[in-house]
This record gives structure tokens, C-alpha cells and sequence, in this order.
């Protein structure tokens, strides 16, 4: 089979590989597609040099069926149509002994701390697997991770119907807290300074924002009677955005840190203080949100058809980086099934 390896130095090399056998406890799964995102790019960068082991497979947005199962797997058959949930925690560290197992101090991310799914042939643990509806396609369920970050954004943020929330930053993850926003019931803005994905993002019947010529602080001010918004969403990852997100703020609004910033950012903390502000991480993801991702995509409220730019061959993987590189695509998924050799 073809498998894709981060090998540093910016480079992916497209590598021929046996598959293995599951082990006992694990699951093989016949992988269908595996979506390209922001963190995959971190790692394309090197920003994730000291933590991972080249060359790496990697890769964790994805969907398939399961091709074979390890011994001591019940519950699930062959053909059954998956995703994963990629995180494979160890039950005894503080974090997991309080519950909060999803961030784990000794965490393995699957697809960055230990091989992903851009391989044709891809053994995980059963735990991590995800029905996914016999009725949704392969190509929208490989969408189930990013919306699963987008519901536990939300959800970690408690935004209620009728309250306003800014998202800034218009990407992938963007458009998707938005979406899942929007369905709680909440008004939203998507602050973007990129026009193909304003008029993305306006297509989806979304106010948008561009902060390069309009005074963001005082549009939302304009737009919430002066009081600032609920919720905060920062996205983009800037660290323009970054200062500016505090000054968006109601009096004991929220802003919750979605983006990965590789480095420190400067946060203005005397607003903070002065309004009171709730500033929250929200990093992956539960099972439970996970779960109500399925239930979206097959209840069609995440517009999978829009957020899906493309589909490339296994081959072309470097190339579609380049292209999310330079902001012309908003979600690329990679076809794994023409690098199978069974």
C-alpha cells in the first residue's frame, strides 16, 4: 500500500508499506479519505519537530470501513462504515483520573504522536472507532473531527440561543463554529480579512466582517447596542487578532482560544480585568461531541459539499498542502483508496 510520511524539512514523501495485521484490541480500517487541515500544516512547518518521530504518517480527519478485526473486538463487523476519534489516553494521569481524558497529560493524538490515517490500511485502537449512518457518504463523514471541534468550541463556550457570537477567523474551522453556533440559535459574525472566504461565509447566509476596512470594535459595538458580544471566537490563529479579541467582549463575555499558536501572543489582560472577560482553551474534543458531529453532518446541517474544496490523490498530497498554504481552499480531503494494494 501508499502511504504519505512527514519526513521534515517541509517535505512529504509518498512511501510504499506492508500493512500489519491488528493487534489484539485493535480494529483495521479500509481508509476512504483523510482531510488536510491547520494542524497538519503545524506539522508540515516543523512546529511539531520535538514531538513527533520521522518519518510519520499522518493524518487524522478521516472516514472508512472496516476491513478486519483484532482479537477481543466485539460490537462491530466488517464493512461497518467509521471514523476515529483520535486520541488514546492513559486513564491514570490527574487529567483522566478527574475525568477529562480527551487531555490527558500523556495524551497520544493518533496522527501526530503515532502513525495517522493517510495509509490505505490503518490499525487503531476499537475504543477510538465512531459509527458512522450506512446513509451519509464517505467523503462528508471525513468531516466528522473538524465538526466535533467546532460542537466542543461551542459547547465549552456555553453560548445560548439569542446571545450574539463574533467567530474570527473565516477558515475551515471558522465557517464550522459558525455553522454549529448558528444552530444553537445564536446571531454571528465572522470577522475575515480574506474576500473569497467572506463571500464564503456570505454564501452561507453569515454577517461578515473585513477588518482591513472597517473598524472592527466599532461594528460590534454598532451591532450589540454597545455592549459587546456573548461569545468570542478566535480562529485565526494572528496575533493581530489576538490583541484585538478582548475589545470584542461583552462585560463577562467569553473568548475561547480555538486557534494552535506556535509561539506566545500578547493578550490584553488589563481588559480582561477591567470587563471581567472568561478567556477558555478549547482543545479536541468527548466522545459525546464526536457523536452530535455524526448526528449534524447526517441531519445535513454542516454544508459538507461547501467546506469540501477538493478531492486529490495520495499522490498529490504535497501539492494540496501548497494549495492550503496559500489560502486557495477551504478543506481538502485526500482519496487514501488509490494507494490500496490489499
Amino acid at each position: 500500500m501508499l502511504t504519505a510520511n512527514y519526513v521534515g524539512d517541509r517535505s512529504i514523501e509518498i512511501r510504499e508499506a506492508q500493512p500489519e495485521r491488528p493487534q489484539p484490541g485493535q480494529v483495521q480500517i479500509a481508509v476512504a479519505y483523510t482531510g488536510l487541515c491547520g494542524t497538519d500544516l503545524h506539522i508540515l512547518h516543523g512546529n511539531m519537530d520535538a514531538r513527533v518521530e520521522l518519518p510519520l504518517v499522518f493524518g487524522h480527519e478521516m472516514s472508512g470501513t472496516i476491513a478486519s478485526l483484532g482479537e477481543d473486538v466485539s460490537g462491530w463487523r466488517i464493512g461497518d462504515k467509521v471514523t476515529v476519534m483520535p486520541l488514546d489516553w492513559d486513564g491514570t494521569c490527574p487529567a483522566c483520573e478527574a475525568g477529562h481524558q480527551h487531555i490527558c497529560q500523556n495524551l497520544n493524538f493518533i496522527g501526530i504522536d503515532s502513525p495517522g490515517s493517510l495509509q490505505a490500511r490503518w490499525n487503531v485502537p476499537a475504543p477510538t472507532l465512531v459509527a458512522v449512518p450506512a446513509d451519509v457518504p464517505l467523503a462528508h463523514a471525513a468531516l466528522v473531527e473538524p465538526v466535533a471541534v467546532a460542537v466542543h468550541d461551542v459547547r465549552r463556550s456555553e453560548l445560548a440561543a439569542g446571545q450574539k457570537a463574533v467567530v474570527i477567523g473565516g477558515g475551515p474551522i471558522g465557517t464550522l463554529i459558525a455553522t454549529v453556533a448558528r444552530h444553537t440559535g445564536a446571531d454571528v459574525a465572522v470577522i475575515e480579512i480574506d474576500a473569497a472566504r467572506r463571500a464564503q461565509a456570505e454564501g452561507l447566509g453569515f454577517t461578515t466582517v473585513d477588518p482591513s476596512s472597517v473598524d472592527q470594535i466599532d461594528w460590534v459595538d454598532a451591532w450589540t447596542g454597545g455592549a459587546g458580544a456573548d461569545v468570542v471566537f478566535e480562529v485565526s490563529g494572528a496575533a493581530a487578532a489576538v490583541r484585538g479579541m478582548t475589545a470584542l467582549a461583552k462585560v463577562r463575555g467569553t473568548i475561547v482560544v480555538v486557534a494552535i499558536h506556535p509561539t506566545p501572543r500578547e493578550v490584553d489582560l488589563q481588559r480582561v480585568f477591567w470587563r471581567e472577560l472568561r478567556l477558555l482553551g478549547a482543545r479536541v474534543y468527548e466522545r459525546a461531541d464526536f457523536e452530535t458531529a455524526v448526528e449534524l453532518i447526517a441531519d445535513g446541517v454542516i454544508p459538507t459539499d461547501l467546506v469540501i474544496t477538493r478531492i486529490v490523490p495520495l499522490s498529490d498530497t504535497q501539492a494540496a498542502f501548497a494549495e492550503l498554504e496559500a489560502g486557495r481552499a477551504m478543506k481538502i480531503l485526500v482519496d487514501v483508496r488509490d494507494g490500496d494494494a490489499r
